[in-house]
């Protein structure tokens, strides 16, 4: 049984920041059919692909960040870049809430993206410093805030929407909530300046981690587990609320429920995975929940009942929520390099993993219905699994190359 956790100061602001990160992230995919019909693109006629659109345009900043964040990290320091990017993020929020069209909500998201491409670089290094004893505990469970705070706004928002609270009132306070995580990071403790560990680097250092850590060929394995881990997990977070308004002509509240079901089990499988999970049996771990995502997620595009889908949500969160904190961590373990920057080039897959998947099944939801595009979601599961399961099978080959070596040698 693994050990008790243990959290101080700067856990709880990583707590904050990844309910924050969250609520600005899911606002807009919850709040899409009103969004749609109030900016002229609806979703019921032909505006699928701009709504999928929009994470796409997200994602092309968030992009960029990531590249640029190991250089802000290298020269101020992950703390007060993590507080910069907090307010970034929150600024573009404010400004989405008071676009008049949709040319306005895609630029205003490119900045929030701009902010969240920092976050997601930095988050997790963040909390693997403080933590370097058994990180992938610590990192599972951090995340499993964003979470918290998607089942926070889908609800309230849900409950919001379908008590006609214009969409506008909602962001904009999301926008607001987001100025708090940047705050506390942004002016830290004197007393307890957070731990920055080692010294701060030069571009051309930063520029060294970069390129050791793509030479490297098993980096690559893990940079398309990342790239599907994202598709996946995303195109339920985004198009989740969306899928039960169109597809079941429910409510908004509905929807909301629907979405806190998935993130819901997202929570019980990330804290899950931190409290029991040890971590030397992460491979196992992804791979099954996996399998498991996959086999669970190619029921939804036959089901009638919203109930059933509700429950098969909740079981595909707690498969699910391990992927991308765990992918992370358990690279960590494979590659001897700098942790910062191999979190920063991983979350670089996961993101556009987020934003492609996400586009192609809203065009798809525009020739042959949002129902069938869900195929998408066991398709990047299944690929994930195989992924893991190949360096699975090549960490085997290699412990049993070295016994055989030690064995001869002793011989």
């Amino acid at each position: 049984m693994a050990g008790k956790l243990k959290f101080g100061r700067y856990d709880y602001a990583a707590f904050l920041c990844f309910i924050s990160y969250a609520m600005c992230s899911i606002i807009i995919p919850v709040s899409l059919v009103p969004i749609a019909g109030d900016l002229q693109f609806p979703l019921t006629e032909g505006g699928m692909g701009l709504g999928g659109i929009l994470q796409l345009g997200r994602a092309v900043p968030m992009v960029i960040a990531l590249i640029l964040c190991g250089f802000f990290s290298g020269s101020w320091g992950k703390c007060k870049s993590l507080g910069f990017a907090m307010l970034c993020m929150a600024l573009g929020i404010l400004l989405a809430a008071f676009s008049p069209v949709y040319g306005i909500l895609f630029f205003a998201l490119m900045i929030a993206g701009f902010g969240e491409g920092i976050i997601e670089g930095l988050a997790t290094p963040f909390v693997q410093d403080l933590h370097e004893d058994e990180p992938g505990r610590y990192i599972n469970f951090t995340h499993s805030f964003w979470s918290v705070g998607v089942v926070s706004v889908v609800l309230i928002a849900g409950a919001l929407l379908a008590n006609g609270v214009n969409w506008r009132y909602l962001v904009g306070a999301c926008g607001i909530l987001g100025l708090l995580p940047a705050l506390l990071l942004l002016f830290p403790s004197r007393k307890h300046p957070y731990p920055e560990c080692g010294e701060l680097k030069s571009w051309a250092a930063v520029c060294g981690d970069f390129w050791k850590i793509v030479r490297i060929p098993r980096f690559w394995l893990f940079f398309a587990a990342m790239f599907f881990a994202g598709g996946g997990e995303f195109c339920l977070t985004f198009w989740c609320a969306s899928f039960i308004q169109v597809e079941y002509a429910a409510s908004a509240w509905a929807a909301g429920i629907g979405t806190a079901c998935f993130a819901g089990g997202m929570i019980v499988g990330r804290m899950g995975g931190g409290i029991l999970i040890r971590q030397k049996k992460l491979k196992e771990f992804l791979v099954y929940t996996a399998l498991a995502a996959t086999a669970i997620s190619l029921f939804f595009p036959f089901l009638e009942s919203l109930a059933m889908l509700f429950i098969l949500l909740f079981f595909t969160g707690i498969a699910t929520g391990p992927f991308w904190p765990s992918v992370q961590s358990y690279c960590s373990t494979r590659m001897t390099v700098d942790n910062t920057m191999l979190f920063i080039l991983l979350s670089a897959a996961g993101i556009p993993g987020c934003g492609f998947f996400t586009a192609l099944m809203g065009i798809l939801g525009d020739f042959c219905g949002l129902r069938h595009s869900f195929f998408l979601v066991p398709f990047c599961f299944i690929v994930l699994a195989v992924l893991i399961g190949i360096d699975w099978y090549r960490s085997r080959s290699e412990i049993a190359r070295r016994a055989r070596r030690m064995k001869a040698e002793n011989s």
